[in-house]
């Protein structure tokens, strides 16, 4: 099971964590991405194969302190956004002057 944390514009603001399988991540995430728009996910499945893999991950949440890392995140309603994520849509790619220098140093040796 891989650990995908949600970023969406609710008030509540939990951005929650939520187990995907090996398959339901792939899906979500391709191409060793690790992060996701859910509308390019939707876009690129299909309304009826995305909520196919996506709806049985809202059964499966699990607290942030009993998560063993973050393996993707999956952002809903971020489309105006998007000019912000990396295209290639892998955190290691983040533009440099986002990100501070301990960061860019973790990235270089990452990629």
């Amino acid at each position: 099971m891989k650990n995908i944390q949600i970023i969406d514009g609710a008030d509540n603001a939990t951005f929650s964590i939520f187990q995907a399988t090996d398959a339901e991540f792939e899906a979500i995430f391709p191409d060793c991405r690790d992060i996701e728009l859910a509308e390019d996910l939707f876009a690129r499945l299909g309304e009826i194969r995305a909520r196919a893999v996506v709806e049985p991950m809202w059964d499966r949440p699990i607290l942030k302190r009993d998560a063993f890392g973050i393996h993707g995140t999956l952002f809903y309603g971020w489309f105006d956004k998007r000019k912000h994520l990396p295209s290639s849509k892998r955190e290691v790619d983040f533009e440099h002057s986002s990100i501070n220098a301990a960061q860019r140093r973790l990235f270089k040796s990452s990629k």
